[in-house]
C-alpha cells in the first residue's frame, strides 16, 4: 500500500458525495462491475441503518462497502431473487456491493473493510451474490471466509450466493 495515510471507519454524511461518485465511476456501463446505481438518498437511507464503510486517503474516499437491512432494499429485484435463493437468518442483513477505486486495486482494502464491518456486526450474518464471472471478487471474498451457500440466476447472468458470520 501505498505510504500515504489510510482510514477505515464507517462513513458520515461528508462522506456521500465521494461515494456517490466512486459507485457512478465503477458502472458496468464505464468498465466497470457495478451493475446498479443506488441514488444518493437510498445511500444516505443506507448509512442510517447499517454501517457503510469507507476507506479514505488522503482525506477521499478510495474504496466503500455497502451494507443494508433485508428490509431497506428488498424493492430491488435482483436482492428479492439472492432472498429466495438463499433466506438466511432472521437478522441476516445485505453485504454489498463492495468497490474499490481503480488506482487501489490488488492492496487489500476489501478485506480492510470488511474487517471493520464484521467488527460492527459481531455474530451477525451478512450475503451477498456475485456475478459469477467475476473471479477477481469470487476470489477475495473466498479468502475473507465467506461460503458460497446458493446461486441463481437474473436478467442472463449466473449469481453466487455466499453467506459469512461478522
Amino acid at each position: 500500500m501505498s505510504d500515504r495515510q489510510l482510514h477505515i471507519s464507517p462513513a458520515n454524511d461528508a462522506d456521500l458525495d465521494d461515494i456517490i461518485a466512486l459507485q457512478a465511476a465503477n458502472q458496468i456501463a464505464r468498465g466497470g462491475a457495478l451493475a446498479a446505481e443506488m441514488p444518493r438518498d437510498r445511500v444516505a437511507t443506507m448509512m442510517r441503518d447499517m454501517p457503510l464503510i469507507v476507506a479514505r486517503r488522503d482525506q477521499r474516499v478510495s474504496g466503500f462497502l455497502m451494507t443494508a437491512t433485508r428490509q431497506t432494499n428488498i424493492d430491488i429485484p435482483i436482492v428479492q431473487a439472492m432472498f429466495a435463493a438463499y433466506a438466511g437468518s432472521a437478522a441476516a442483513y445485505v453485504y454489498g456491493p463492495v468497490c474499490v477505486a481503480q488506482e487501489e486495486r490488488g492492496q487489500g482494502l476489501a478485506q480492510l473493510m470488511c474487517a471493520e464491518l464484521r467488527r460492527l456486526q459481531p455474530g451477525r450474518e451478512g450475503i451477498l451474490f456475485i456475478r459469477r464471472d467475476n473471479q477477481p471478487s469470487m476470489r477475495a471474498h473466498a479468502r475473507m471466509g465467506m461460503q458460497e451457500v446458493a446461486g441463481f440466476h437474473f436478467n442472463g447472468f449466473d449469481y453466487a450466493v455466499l453467506s459469512f458470520i461478522g
